[in-house]
């Protein structure tokens, strides 16, 4: 790409040098910026069935603005708020929460709305919107914006904040030719990304069906079939038996060593609560906590060994299984099952409890912050087989898992790599580091 011939200083953090002919202006001197306030504040129980729609957080997250999953207000609520009823070439803009920041602009309106408390509302005077639409995706103001989210409380940006942004501001003919060259670019990049986050829910699912099928029905495609009794698992070859995990393992739970006794939080013996179960392999690099040898005897917690099989119990981790590659103990909200039996592989059983994971998940009473009761887990039931069709099948999947494993993180690789090139390319185009051919 070309290189604009003369530049002057900026004299802004981050910004540096801009084209020499580039002006600089504060968003409240060429435009406005509008929000929902004070007393005009909704509230869930006045959402009608059809109406006026209305935007929150999650409708403007990705790349084209969400019409569909909206809730809907009435025609006086839309009313009171005239400065934010939404025109095609708004800017939207999150101004509270952890999503502070995020940015997306109104096209192809087909009805009439607005948006909630969270978004503020951009508008710009005798400007191409669509070029400060990416202006304010730029890495340069979104480091602005990201400063806001530092400190104590709920992150927000006040309209004062809002106004106060510095923008570049080129001739309008270039800020046209800037947009229409952003959005055929961005446009095809996000083509790009889309096909390979297919890729990569492709390659999940398949490995998915893969540990279904072996686990339950073994590598044999010759074998004799019989129904298992059990739903969910199907047919299972002739001469296997569906078993209880209290049959075959031992079951613990931990606890939570005092946080009131300091001499219980120094000390050498790792502690992992429920979060550190991920559905895979759980290693110590994942360890925050230690304990000491009293608290170990004190305490409720218990020891789980290496290679055992962990199950979340609690909240928004229940029911994800970890593989567990060394010794440490473990909190209140993890099930460890553990088996000194000689014809027990624990990787079998490892990825059996990964394909039972919806099924496992079924067991949670309580709603969203329930969980899972130890005892349901001990009359889980599982396939047995000999130990060395165990052994075959967790061989087997340990290295097709691993290379598909390795498809999917090349895949996700090049999608970061992809999502950094449009960044620095809008950044370096809006910020004048680069020119745009015309």
């Amino acid at each position: 790409m070309e290189l604009y011939k003369n530049f002057k200083d900026s004299e802004i953090q981050w910004l540096g040098k801009i084209p020499e002919h580039w002006k600089l202006d504060r968003i409240k001197n060429i435009g406005s910026v509008k929000a929902r306030v004070g007393w005009k504040a909704l509230k869930a129980s006045e959402y009608v069935k059809s109406g006026y729609f209305f935007l929150s957080t999650p409708n403007i997250k990705k790349v084209d603005i969400d019409y569909n999953n909206v809730n809907y207000i009435t025609k006086e609520r839309y009313y009171e708020s005239p400065e934010i009823m939404l025109n095609n070439g708004d800017i939207l803009l999150v101004k509270d929460g952890s999503t502070l920041g995020i940015v997306n602009i109104v096209e192809d309106l087909k009805s009439k709305g607005t948006v909630n408390s969270s978004i503020g509302v951009l508008r710009l005077k005798n400007q191409h919107n669509k070029y400060f639409f990416y202006f304010l995706k730029s890495n340069y103001l979104q480091n602005i914006i990201g400063l806001k989210k530092e400190g104590m409380g709920v992150p927000h940006l006040f309209q004062k904040d809002i106004n106060n942004f510095i923008l570049t501001i080129p001739p309008l003919k270039e800020q046209s030719q800037i947009a229409n060259y952003l959005d055929s670019k961005t446009i095809a990049i996000d083509k790009k990304i889309k096909l390979l986050q297919q890729k990569v829910k492709y390659f999940k699912a398949y490995r998915k069906t893969l540990i279904n099928e072996v686990v339950t029905k073994g590598l044999d495609k010759n074998v004799k079939l019989k129904d298992s009794g059990v739903k969910w698992i199907g047919e299972i070859p002739e001469h296997w038996e569906i078993r209880r995990i209290k049959d075959i393992f031992n079951t613990l739970a931990g606890g939570t060593p005092s946080t009131g006794e300091s001499s219980y939080w120094v000390g050498d013996i790792p502690w992992i609560p429920s979060g550190a179960v991920q559905n895979g392999e759980v290693n110590k690099d994942i360890v925050k906590s230690y304990i000491s040898e009293e608290a170990l005897l004190k305490s409720s917690t218990k020891m789980a060994r290496k290679d055992s099989i962990l199950i979340a119990l609690t909240g928004a981790t229940c029911s994800n299984i970890g593989y567990l590659n060394f010794d440490t103990t473990i909190n209140q909200s993890i099930v460890s099952i553990d088996s000194n039996h000689k014809k027990v592989s624990h990787r079998y059983y490892f990825y059996f409890l990964i394909s039972a994971r919806d099924k496992i998940r079924t067991l949670m009473t309580g709603g969203a912050q329930g969980g899972i009761n130890q005892g349901d887990v001990k009359y889980f039931k599982i396939c047995a087989c000999s130990k060395s069709e165990q052994q075959q099948i967790s061989d087997y999947l340990d290295a097709r898992t691993s290379t598909i494993n390795k498809i999917v993180e090349n895949i996700q690789i090049q999608i970061k790599t992809l999502k950094e090139l449009r960044k620095t390319l809008i950044n370096d185009v809006v910020t004048g580091k680069v020119k745009v051919s015309t």
